[in-house]
């Protein structure tokens, strides 16, 4: 029983040097093989929380790679049938109550989705984080009893929602724990964190994500919470296809 316990604590003491020897660049690469995947099926459900009351809104997701996802809600009935797809950079929605498609482009993907405090852009933004940002390592804290990196990330292409980040990266999960997310001008602009992480078909994932827009006044924040992901599962091209929005 002792030597067991010596062997553990040599063990993790292992693993944390070597946590502790990763790049900024090692650290933002194996953020992204956490978060993303050749494909992703979820199905989840958004919380907007309002002053007096929350809306809840359910969807189902199909992504592939970072260049192609399709979003339909399921719920409540006001939302149900509304549907999203994304091919490339392009982002098309649908509407059964005016049984329109509209291409969302330039500065409508700032706009809000269905009152809440994420963009168009928080839910197409899917390039590896690596190919966006250059990162530094600002130095360690504890959060909840958990060793974190704090890192800074400055947006090394044109055109992001969100040119600097500070991120508080958990050590052992290699996730943001919690961000905040910076204008050019160096004013914030959202928070969000990262709660419920589990391991899910070996990758250390969230069950929740959660928003706060810090320009809208009295936010109460929105929570995306998922209930189901399965990763590198087989999806056809036709789940891609604008055809698709209208049926």
């Amino acid at each position: 029983m002792k030597n067991g316990l010596i062997l553990f604590f040599l063990f993790s003491s292992f693993l944390f040097t070597q946590s502790d020897q990763m790049s900024a660049d090692d650290i933002m690469k194996a953020m992204d093989q956490n978060l993303n995947a050749e494909s992703r099926i979820i199905t989840s459900k958004m919380v907007v929380k309002g002053r007096r009351s929350n809306r809840t809104i359910e969807s189902k997701n199909w992504v592939v790679g970072t260049e192609l996802a399709f979003t339909e809600y399921l719920s409540p009935p006001r939302e149900a049938g509304t549907k999203m797809l994304k091919i490339g950079e392009k982002l098309y929605t649908y509407s059964p109550q005016t049984d329109r498609v509209i291409q969302i482009s330039g500065h409508m993907l700032r706009q809000s989705v269905m009152g809440s405090d994420m963009s168009y852009n928080d839910m197409m933004e899917d390039r590896p984080i690596d190919e966006l940002y250059s990162a530094t390592i600002e130095g360690s804290i504890m959060l909840d009893g958990r060793d974190h990196w704090i890192m800074i990330l400055d947006a090394k292409v044109k055109g992001l929602s969100y040119p600097k980040r500070r991120s508080w990266v958990d050590k052992e999960y290699l996730l943001p724990k919690k961000e905040e997310l910076y204008a050019k001008s160096g004013k914030l602009l959202k928070t969000a964190s990262l709660e419920g992480i589990k391991k899910i078909e070996g990758r250390w994932f969230p069950s929740k994500f959660v928003y706060k827009d810090e320009l809208k006044r009295n936010s109460k924040g929105t929570e995306w919470i998922i209930d189901n992901i399965q990763f590198n599962k087989k999806i056809p091209n036709s789940r891609f296809s604008k055809a698709l929005l209208r049926k």
